[in-house]
């Protein structure tokens, strides 16, 4: 459906039901688990407390200054290794490209970063990825019409409710550990943040701040950061491998303009604009959510001359409605977009990228979950210092 305009918030509801048609996007699956609280899926009052906190809250995390580029920095130098250690042999960018971006919204949320070989970790990413799949499986098609009768079977629906449970019991692990040792008047993450606002609400009847509603916003960081971010880049790489003439000259472009010594910052990005272009142009040819979360009326609306009931839920073409309606602002925006630049130019500049040998090319046929990524693919990253 083609929304031309609407009046502020009428068009932002989200559906109530726990699943809607197959046909609506994947991601529609989590409110089976996550009952209308954080931000991605909530309404009315409760998202524009939880909304409105988020985007301050990041911004008191540094997101686009200089703290968080640090992060970043550090974080893509260790991709570089992760690859490094390869030594040119085929290898999956995928997990290397998850692990990475994960540890950084941990440093967000905990305040800490995990080692990628942390047991803990690697079941988080292991939850993440079982959500995934789940979201273009028969078994999630059997469970949008059949809701109270798949409970009582086995699948991948039930693995899938088992893993949802794991994050939220891990973000709430996490939440009491900073009740520990809390400092409410130097927060340093998320978690930080929000229990210093749970303590100026106390007292307020309409306040939506709960350790709940902090659980979900947690693992809606993970879910939603993660698989975006990484799709994105691991498209990245396999376009930069079909198409060798580019990556040269996006290598190209950074060793006269930047230098083999100097170490790339995210403010270097208006001196690479052909960098900068790809970058764009990656994101165009493999738009990674070309169907939005499905969205609901929240009053009676009437539009060029139909009648749209309230709680009419309603799924959105972002390919061509992007700039016709009021947008539900991603709170990490500013982040994903300094990891795209950041990881993206460390490892071109690094590396180059070619196919394994025997391989004559790679499927650009999406896989649709939660974000169109691409099927499992190998590559060869070339240490651009043996060359």
């Amino acid at each position: 459906m083609l929304i031309m305009k609407a009046t502020e918030y009428t068009y932002l509801g989200r559906p109530e039901e726990k699943l809607l048609s197959v046909s609506l996007n994947a991601i529609v699956i989590f409110h089976c688990f996550l009952i209308a609280l954080g931000i991605g899926f909530a309404n009315g009052h409760c998202w524009k407390q939880q909304r409105r906190f988020g985007i301050v809250t990041m911004r008191n995390l540094g997101l686009g200054k200089k703290g968080m580029e640090n992060q970043i920095e550090e974080e893509a130098h260790q991709l570089v290794e992760a690859f490094m250690q390869a030594k040119g042999q085929p290898l999956d960018p995928s997990l290397f490209i998850s692990n990475a971006i994960s540890s950084l919204i941990s440093v967000v949320s905990f305040g800490y970063r995990f080692t990628h070989e942390d047991e803990t970790f690697q079941k988080l990413m292991e939850a993440i990825d079982t959500l995934a799949k789940f979201g273009v499986s028969i078994f999630h098609a059997m469970y949008s019409f059949f809701p109270g009768f798949m409970k009582y079977l086995p699948g991948l629906h039930q693995k899938a409710f088992t893993s949802m449970q794991m994050g939220l019991s891990f973000a709430k692990e996490e939440i009491e550990k900073h009740k520990e040792h809390q400092g409410l008047h130097d927060p340093q993450d998320f978690i930080d943040f929000y229990l210093l606002q749970m303590e100026k609400s106390k007292g307020d009847p309409n306040t939506t701040f709960n350790e709940d509603n902090l659980a979900q916003c947690i693992v809606e960081l993970f879910i939603a950061g993660t698989e975006t971010t990484s799709s994105t880049l691991q498209w990245g790489l396999l376009l930069m491998v079909d198409n060798p003439d580019i990556q040269e000259r996006v290598y190209k472009e950074m060793e006269d303009v930047l230098g083999s010594s100097h170490s790339i910052c995210y403010e270097d990005r208006k001196k690479l604009p052909y960098t900068n272009a790809v970058i764009h142009e990656v994101q165009r040819a493999k738009y990674i959510l070309p169907i939005g979360i499905p969205r609901r009326c929240s009053k009676d609306l009437n539009m060029l001359g139909y009648h749209i009931p309230k709680v009419r839920a309603e799924k959105v073409n972002l390919l061509y409605s992007r700039r016709l309606f009021r947008a539900r602002v991603c709170l990490g925006e500013q982040m994903a977009r300094m990891e795209l630049f950041l990881f993206f130019t460390h490892l071109l500049r690094a590396f180059r990228f070619q196919l394994p040998e025997g391989v004559k090319e790679i499927s650009q046929e999406p896989v649709v979950g939660l974000s169109m990524h691409p099927h499992p693919y190998k590559l060869c990253a070339i240490p651009r210092s043996s060359l």
